[in-house]
């Protein structure tokens, strides 16, 4: 591991560009493998289970591609300043197993995710105001169509202020590494299915009493056509009960997903 606590630029310099290139890589992985699955391997299978038809702009995977390439730097920014606390004995960060029952690892994980659902809920309904829209939130909306690139695609300050409550956290919780992997892992995979455009999720979900709760392609991708509503990141509660899940939800979910 890369001592960053003497302060040697070549070792900032090095911490960066390899968390850079873990992030932006674990992206272009993550998102390769299901836009592969969705629409080379299955294309067939999962034509029925498409959301939106409308042709993607010229060039939209390039701009999505470099909208992710600078989150993963600002991400390892981020990523690089936890380090260098955690190695001065700044976080709350644990590695041994015994110093927490096991069932807090799993907890931490549900908790981190409902404490960052929250707080995107509101700052999602806050980057819609028009006075801010224009200038942070518009860039990721320029995907109309989504795919699983898009899941990266923020403008900077956006993914700034999305990533803000994780890191944060770090300093206020204790968490296990294992747990950090484990809450990043379902925030990549999540992203990418959420915008995939295409429903993964089985027909009924919708209305199950556990399914209706997580968030899939059909949810986000009325959101970026209807814009006003379905603001939540891993879950449908907040929308739930702030009204704003769209009218038109539940039946277009069932509509993808129902047997031909």
């Amino acid at each position: 591991m890369i001592d960053l606590t003497q302060g040697n630029l070549f070792n900032l310099f090095m911490t960066v560009v390899l968390l850079t290139s873990a992030v932006f890589l674990r992206y272009l992985l993550m998102a390769g493998i299901f836009y592969y699955l969705v629409n080379i391997r299955f294309v067939d299978q999962m034509q029925n289970r498409k959301i939106n038809f409308r042709p993607r702009r010229a060039g939209q995977v390039h701009n999505e591609i470099t909208y992710s390439f600078i989150a993963s730097f600002l991400f390892a920014g981020l990523g690089t300043m936890v380090l260098y606390s955690w190695q001065q004995g700044g976080t709350a960060l644990y590695l041994d197993w015994n110093q927490y029952h096991w069932s807090w690892m799993i907890g931490s994980v549900l908790v981190v995710l409902l404490i960052h659902e929250t707080y995107y809920y509101w700052l999602h309904r806050f980057m819609h105001h028009p006075a801010i829209y224009k200038w942070v939130h518009r860039a990721h909306h320029e995907s109309l169509t989504t795919s699983a690139w898009t899941s990266f695609s923020f403008h900077p300050v956006e993914s700034i202020v999305q990533a803000l409550p994780i890191f944060l956290l770090i300093y206020l919780l204790p968490l296990h590494p294992v747990s950090l992997i484990v809450i990043f892992l379902i925030m990549s995979v999540t992203s990418v299915v959420n915008h995939l455009n295409h429903e993964l999720y089985p027909a009924g979900s919708s209305t199950h009493w556990l399914g209706r709760w997580w968030i899939g392609a059909t949810h986000h991708s009325l959101h970026h056509t209807q814009f006003n509503y379905n603001f939540g990141l891993y879950f449908t509660f907040w929308d739930h009960w702030m009204g704003t899940e769209s009218p038109d939800y539940k039946n277009t979910f069932e509509a993808k997903t129902k047997t031909k």
